[in-house]
């Protein structure tokens, strides 16, 4: 049975669990839900009662909950292994993905990114304040982030991990506004890290790109 992922385009952390996909070269099928619809499809929340995305389906097994997907994509496929081979390096990379999801992804990309770019691309004002608040409680994460990372081809050691494909869609959203890509060069570690990521197959594959700026339409 093939492999469906529950997606909405723009989603985060659906793309966090198509780069996971990519890594590992699965085939999958993809089924759009916007989970900021006022009335999600009841056959969507069978799979998942909180009508969040992602979503994976593969054969009788669902899986909601993005970093229980990409841990799952990764044990339950062949293909290169994106977990690390010491108990030091796989709490490591638990931690940054446990720091990205706890404070990470409200300030960079519900606030920074949301405000700054995503809203006025659809035809809506920029919400300062939520920008500016965004912009305070993102240098503390990054501050964490930049003291774990190695100075290796990937947060560490020589091989992308689960934590790598966990942060990386959130850089890339917080790194389109100017602000964001002028904190995060004051980070070497990480900014060096995303220099190099950021060509990568998997991240260029699953870009879901932005509304152009002029054809947007307008929030209602």
């Amino acid at each position: 049975m093939p492999v469906c992922l529950h997606n909405y385009h723009y989603s985060v952390y659906g793309r966090i669990a198509r780069v996971a996909l990519a890594e590992k070269g699965v085939d999958y099928e993809t089924v759009e839900i916007n989970p900021f619809a006022e009335d999600l499809p009841p056959s969507y929340l069978a799979l998942n009662p909180f009508g969040r995305v992602p979503t994976l389906v593969h054969d009788q097994t669902v899986i909601f909950e993005t970093a229980a997907i990409t841990r799952y994509v990764d044990e339950a496929f062949p293909g290169p292994a994106l977990q690390p081979d010491t108990a030091t390096d796989r709490a490591r990379m638990t931690q940054i993905i446990a720091i990205i999801d706890s404070y990470g992804y409200w300030p960079m990309v519900r606030q920074v990114f949301s405000h700054r770019v995503f809203g006025p691309r659809e035809g809506a004002p920029a919400d300062e304040p939520a920008v500016q608040d965004g912009l305070k409680a993102s240098p503390l994460v990054l501050q964490a982030l930049e003291a774990l990372a190695d100075d290796a081809a990937f947060l560490f050691g020589d091989r992308i991990s689960l934590a790598d494909i966990h942060l990386a869609p959130m850089i890339a959203y917080f790194a389109q506004a100017p602000e964001g890509a002028a904190l995060l060069g004051e980070y070497r570690k990480l900014s060096s890290w995303w220099g190099r990521l950021v060509a990568r197959p998997s991240l260029i594959a699953t870009d879901p790109g932005l509304p152009e700026k002029d054809s947007a339409p307008q929030r209602r």
